[in-house]
């Protein structure tokens, strides 16, 4: 999707509208030349009334100001153990990282606030070991994040928490994230790194239900290192306490914020908690979405014109291809009972949305009701696309005697002179 496509990005704002998004950012992109665009992301999303909060992590700025003092950190991350001189490096970086931020936001016309809202208590001794001035959140003010972002402000949370005594201890930022989204139930939590996404043995994902990433960290860590552990750890735990969707992007990437969010491929990695892709039956508000989604097939020649009373009489033939709740792909099973024959028809696949296997599994789908309806065979008629049913759907070509009557009729009065494929079904089992 082209980002100045207007439409493309109105489709999400009814289901973005007044939520909440978590938007965690490793302080090595908070310094990065890029930063400033990702303002302007953030930017765009206040003007479509989406409530942002930015959590923001110091690793890379604790170790920078570590080498200039000529001293060793304990701990960079805020997972292990943070001596007191690390607890100073930690705040000096996160303060400074904060203040820019927050004059970021203000050169884009935002308003920005750093709460105290995370309180926390020290992590105390793990198998024998004290980590001193590492925290853990104990819990997140809700009510006060709640108070700034009904008021249009950004909060900026550093990765600091507070006590009752007003003793600062040192959190984990993705931790953090994690306790604020759950606490705010925002409906995204977005990792901004200098990764292109969540990688695994060396390669990315880039997309994956929360079960199964829940499996791949239960097999040693799932070839996840460093870093990323942290970040698939905490994408799943995430999902588990309601998080819709976690995606782990990189921030180098401009206009990458927007290409995520608003574009069903994304530029990373999305873990998705529930029913990501779907097929279903079409329903009379389809009917525009199936004609707008095939109008340049039809105006090709691939696919036959179809008016809008056409597709509403035969709507139940039509089923929809969604990929989070847009639809991107359809097709059609129509049935000649008598013959014990179906049409596969109006197959489309949204270009942005091609190479992903979606047409197959449309074909696989109409192959499933086919059977489950008693139909022996299928056929489909294509001027363009032969070749992708014989190769990919295991279509053989076919002759004008293989159409039902009521379907030669109308290929003889269409004049397209398509070709005839057919599938013989086999009953499984």
């Amino acid at each position: 999707m082209k980002l100045t496509d207007l439409r493309g990005i109105l489709q999400y704002i009814p289901q973005f509208r007044e939520k909440t998004f978590i938007i965690a950012v490793d302080g090595v992109i908070v310094t990065d030349e890029n930063f400033v665009n990702i303002l302007l992301d953030v930017a765009v999303l206040r003007s479509l009334n989406i409530r942002v909060v930015l959590v923001h992590g110091a690793a890379a700025q604790i170790k920078a100001l570590a080498e200039k003092q000529g001293v060793d950190a304990s701990n960079l991350d805020g997972a292990g153990v943070t001596d007191e001189l690390t607890l100073q490096l930690a705040m000096d970086a996160a303060n400074r990282l904060t203040h820019e931020i927050l004059e970021g936001l203000s050169a884009n016309d935002l308003r920005g606030a750093c709460p105290n809202a995370i309180i926390a208590h020290p992590l105390g001794i793990i198998q024998g070991v004290d980590h001193l001035f590492t925290g853990k959140v104990e819990r997140v003010d809700t009510e006060l994040l709640q108070t700034l972002l009904n008021q249009g402000i950004v909060p900026v949370v550093p990765p600091l928490g507070f006590d009752g005594d007003g003793k600062t201890y040192r959190t984990n930022s993705d931790n953090t994230a994690l306790a604020v989204a759950d606490a705010l139930k925002a409906i995204k939590l977005i990792f901004i790194t200098a990764q292109e996404g969540l990688l695994h043995n060396g390669e990315i994902i880039r997309q994956m239900q929360v079960g199964d990433l829940q499996k791949l960290i239960q097999t040693a860590g799932g070839g996840f290192a460093g870093e990323m552990l942290s970040k698939a750890q905490h994408a799943a735990a995430a999902c588990a306490v309601g998080v819709q969707r976690v995606h782990i992007i990189n921030g180098r990437e401009e206009e990458g914020l927007l290409a995520e969010v608003f574009a069903n491929e994304g530029i990373g990695t999305l873990i998705y908690a529930n029913e990501y892709e779907h097929i279903r039956p079409a329903r009379k508000k389809d009917i525009r979405a199936i004609q707008m989604l095939t109008r340049k097939a039809v105006e090709a020649g691939e696919l036959v014109r179809r008016t809008r009373a056409d597709i509403e009489k035969n709507l139940a033939d039509y089923y929809i291809f969604e990929i989070d709740k847009n639809p991107v792909a359809c097709v059609a099973l129509h049935i000649y009972p008598a013959q014990q024959k179906g049409e596969l028809a109006s197959l489309y696949v949204n270009p942005s949305d091609e190479n992903q296997g979606i047409g197959r599994r449309l074909i696989q789908f109409v192959e499933t009701k086919a059977l489950e309806t008693g139909l022996s065979e299928l056929i489909t008629l294509s001027t363009q696309a032969f070749t992708y049913f014989q190769s990919k759907g295991g279509f053989a070509e076919g002759a004008i005697d293989d159409l039902p009557p009521e379907r030669r009729e109308r290929y003889d009065l269409s004049g397209r002179n398509s070709k005839i494929l057919v599938k013989k079904l086999k009953v499984s089992g």
